[in-house]
């Protein structure tokens, strides 16, 4: 494959490169999983090779409004938990060194041999928050491990912090948690929960009947996020990504271009909370949204007949 460059607007916020979708955790919460009947077969476990993730990679342009090189964006590993793929390190090494990367992980590997494989400059960058960030679940990953294998990628020269999510459930153990983070020199941090309890929903929603999951509307969506799946497939948002809908294009595709432009979309009304929740941007000012939405209305005929066919707009 030979690819042309990939240039990314000046204004997009975050590249998510999902390496796997598959997770050596089993939380009931998963965002991944936030639409009522999804499941772990429900997602595509087709993966491309490690040299394929790197031609792309390293074909990516960061460029300013005037045209200028710049690095305010990582290139996000995530999944399900990255470094399950079975190609990782070769990934994270064969990227060209001027990128930055960040790492969404459970932590749930053997950071011995991270050390051994990868250097630190890798996931070293000049922001407001960890690289590394290391999600810590409760009855699924143990705090106490966590924290020895923080301390000692500490001690290796790389920036963690650990981070867990906010569910009603575990309030209090959570409060717990914090303070013996903190009391470690952890920059531990507690995200908001986003998701259905069973009663109401969770979350700082910007579109707030978007998650209802009572409505299929229409809408024009423009993303401000580069989304790629685990066979190299790109998604118009999260949602698209998890449910396994029809891409907008792949990065295995030599011709594929970033188009910055509102797409259709038939399925309002299921968006994922990443998508719309009101939250920080890059540069850790809060109100950014992931995406912007507009022209929202009842669907007509003729598209509620295409969405019945499979057809989600795009």
């Amino acid at each position: 494959m030979q690819i042309e460059n990939i240039y990314i607007p000046p204004h997009y916020n975050y590249i998510a490169l999902f390496l796997t979708l598959g997770c050596n955790l089993s939380c009931s919460y998963c965002i991944n999983l936030n639409e009522e009947g999804s499941s772990r077969s429900s997602v595509s476990k087709k993966q491309i090779k490690p040299h394929e993730w790197i031609e792309f990679i390293n074909k990516i342009k960061l460029l300013d409004e005037n045209g200028k090189e710049r690095e305010d964006i990582p290139l996000t590993f995530q999944g399900g938990e990255p470094t399950m793929y079975k190609g990782f390190y070769e990934v994270v090494n064969g990227i060209d060194s001027h990128f930055k990367l960040d790492l969404l992980t459970n932590f749930m590997f053997d950071v011995d041999e991270f050390i051994s494989k990868v250097n630190p400059s890798k996931f070293t960058r000049d922001a407001k928050y960890a690289a590394i960030r290391v999600s810590y679940h409760p009855g699924q990953n143990d705090i106490d491990d966590l924290i020895i294998k923080h301390h000692k990628m500490r001690d290796a020269g790389f920036y963690v912090g650990i981070y867990s999510v906010a569910t009603p459930q575990n309030l209090e153990h959570i409060k717990e948690i914090e303070f013996k983070c903190k009391n470690e020199g952890i920059d531990f941090r507690v995200k908001e929960y986003l998701g259905f309890d069973g009663k109401e929903w969770h979350g700082t929603y910007k579109y707030k009947d978007a998650i209802s999951q009572k409505i299929e509307k229409y809408c024009e969506c423009k993303t401000t996020e580069l989304i790629v799946g685990p066979n190299g497939s790109v998604y118009r948002c999260h949602s698209d990504l998890y449910e396994n809908r029809t891409p907008i294009g792949s990065i295995l595709d030599s011709r594929f271009k970033i188009e910055d432009i509102y797409r259709p979309c038939y399925v309002y009304g299921h968006c994922n909370p990443c998508d719309i929740k009101v939250k920080t941007n890059r540069f850790q000012e809060f109100g950014h949204t992931s995406v912007s939405i507009k022209n929202i209305r009842e669907l007509k005929d003729n598209e509620r007949e295409a969405l019945n066919r499979g057809n989600f707009g795009i």
